[in-house]
């Protein structure tokens, strides 16, 4: 499998599937030998953009939604590549609607050897108008246009490649504001928090067995909070059972 999607597939949105059989997403995350960067059938997060509470229906208008990081930092890997011996590295974190959420995004910068450009690749939620593509800036800085590259029932990966210029804005930015169009042609705006970005892709790459006991510990947690939702789901639907019918009273005895 492809290395580039299947690592952020790896690192981006584990969570989710790691509790619905897609243990790839872990054992995808070991640095391996990377072919090139091209599109590959990982699986991606459960989570559709933010809808509008009640009646189901999507909100008028533009909607900004502040994510929160899922990990506890950012995470470099590096590995080669299997066709051109280049190395290749990426920066990738996840992040959610709420800190104690799944993922409902991740992001990852990588970096080939020589290569004068970065790829930034995002993996999003379902139900994108995918035609208009994505548009990201840092902060207030200038505006980049990528596109939509797969989608899978359950998400999609979409890229775009900067300079370095660009990638300066990275390092030093607070906030990449990524818009995109949902499938009743609101604009969806996710703030995602750039705050220790430029130290991990500066910085060495994490130990592949680091790496390994981090994913073993993400997915053991991961699997005692749906357990615990499992839980609470069950207890809530045995609360939410009716109350068998009383039987009607007998009649009084005639006098």
């Amino acid at each position: 499998m492809p290395f580039s999607l299947k690592r952020l597939g790896a690192a981006g949105l584990a969570g989710v599937f790691l509790l619905t059989g897609a243990e790839a997403f872990a054992q995808a995350k070991k640095p391996a030998t990377p072919p090139a960067a091209q599109p590959a059938p990982a699986q991606p997060a459960q989570s559709a953009p933010p809808q509008a509470q009640g009646q189901g229906q999507a909100p008028q208008g533009p909607i900004k939604v502040d994510l929160s990081p899922t990990q506890n930092d950012w995470t470099k890997v590096c590995g080669k590549d299997q066709g051109s011996g280049k190395e290749i590295c990426y920066t990738t974190r996840d992040f959610s609607a709420q800190a104690d959420q799944p993922p409902v995004l991740a992001l990852a910068v990588y970096d080939v050897a020589g290569d004068d450009s970065r790829i930034v690749r995002l993996l999003l939620p379902v139900g994108l108008m995918l035609r208009p593509g994505f548009r990201f800036a840092v902060d207030k800085g200038e505006t980049i246009e990528g596109n939509f590259e797969i989608c899978f029932p359950n998400g999609c990966f979409a890229e775009a490649r900067i300079k370095g210029p660009a990638l300066a804005e990275f390092k030093k930015g607070s906030t990449l504001n990524v818009a995109v169009k949902n499938q009743v042609n609101n604009l969806v705006t996710f703030g995602v928090p750039l705050t220790g970005f430029g130290k991990a892709f500066d910085g060495p790459a994490i130990d592949p067995k680091v790496l390994e006991e981090q994913q073993k510990k993400l997915q053991e947690e991961l699997q005692k909070r749906a357990e615990d939702e499992r839980k609470r789901l069950e207890a809530a639907k045995s609360g939410a059972q009716p109350a068998p019918a009383t039987a009607p009273a007998a009649p009084a005895p005639a006098k």
